[in-house]
């Protein structure tokens, strides 16, 4: 019998965050994402979390402190990311509206976007980026790569300016 805080599908590649304060970190995805924490964590002497994992949906996610003497950094301590996390939820306003009272930030607003979904650029506490997104409309990748070229093509062009 599946629970809730079990995938409902088998991921073959899972997220595995590094973040400075791990269980504040727990914190902010349940509230902010819905995420349920899986039980399994680990605690490293002195109180680290050296493991723990949670779903969001049905996907896991694997998070523990960053640890400089295991050649684990976490965004902070590089300063920054290159990775960025998809999330999909069934209104992307609220949950971003969510994130942002947690102290997450939100360079990028929620906006509709060519490709179909309403999506927003957010910033976890942690420094991970997280696109978090609700799907608007089914676009065929024809579409989708007619859209972006025109998107493109506009991002190019040059503003109009008033005489």
């Amino acid at each position: 019998m599946s629970t809730q805080t079990e995938p409902a599908v088998q991921q073959t590649v899972t997220a595995y965050l590094r973040v400075r304060g791990a269980a504040d970190a727990i914190d902010f995805y349940t509230k902010a994402f819905g995420a349920v924490e899986r039980p399994g964590r680990l605690t490293m002497p002195g109180g680290k979390i050296g493991y723990a994992s949670f779903v969001i949906g049905n996907s896991e996610v694997m998070v523990s402190d960053e640890s400089p003497e295991w050649d684990s950094p976490g965004p902070e301590m590089l300063g920054g990311t290159t990775v960025s996390l998809s999330l999909v939820v069934p209104n992307v306003d609220e949950v971003v509206a969510r994130a942002e009272q947690l102290g997450a930030r939100v360079p990028s607003p929620p906006a509709d976007q060519f490709y179909g979904h309403r999506s927003a650029r957010v910033y976890d506490p942690f420094g991970h980026c997280w696109v978090v997104s609700t799907v608007i409309e089914d676009v065929s990748p024809e579409e989708m790569q007619r859209r972006m070229e025109q998107w493109t093509a506009s991002m190019s062009e040059p503003a109009n300016s008033s005489t």
